[in-house]
């Protein structure tokens, strides 16, 4: 997985790219924990409750379902993050989806149930691109750390932030 540091860059990134116009402080910073909800899951592991079961690491809660049914809770909210349910469900549900799509980047874990519960299946994109992130703040200090953030820093952070800044640019000039 990448870091809990890094799954905020896409809700950040589209936050920034659709502007405040649109997206809500407010449901900025749902769409930002909808994006690092998913791994909560890992409390599992003092419960006995293995990886590689439904209810593991990158099992249930980082499926589409599980993106989807954020996206309903926030819809729910609708009148405190000042935003109509439509735009409250695609930007939660996308931020919380966004959470398993990097995860199957990674080189390494069991992959992701993105379909659970339809299908316990755990997937990998045929190109893992991410360095994955150890599961314990303490694997993450170090030499091992630095790569893990040097990776997410060349495939999440820069390409988000690019795209935020050239979404941006293109509403300016069509605005002008």
């Amino acid at each position: 997985m990448p870091t809990i540091i890094t799954h905020p860059a896409v809700p950040l990134a589209l936050g920034l790219a659709l502007g405040r116009g649109l997206i809500s402080t407010r449901l900025m910073w749902a769409g930002v924990a909808a994006s690092v909800i998913p791994d909560l899951d890992v409390i599992g592991f003092r419960f006995g409750i293995a990886y590689g079961d439904a209810w593991g690491h990158r099992g249930a809660t980082h499926s589409l379902f599980f993106a989807a049914a954020l996206g309903c809770a926030a819809t729910m909210a609708r009148r405190w993050f000042r935003a109509p349910a439509w735009l409250c469900f695609v930007f939660v549900a996308l931020c919380a989806a966004s959470h398993g799509l990097l995860d199957i980047l990674t080189n390494g874990g069991l992959g992701v149930a993105l379909f659970w519960p339809f299908s316990e299946t755990r997937y990998f994109f045929p190109v893992r691109i991410i360095e994955v992130s150890p599961l314990s703040i303490r694997g993450v200090i170090g030499e091992r750390g630095f790569s893990v953030f040097g990776s997410e820093l060349l495939w999440v952070w820069l390409p988000a932030i690019g795209l935020a800044i050239l979404s941006r640019f293109i509403r300016h000039k069509r605005a002008t």
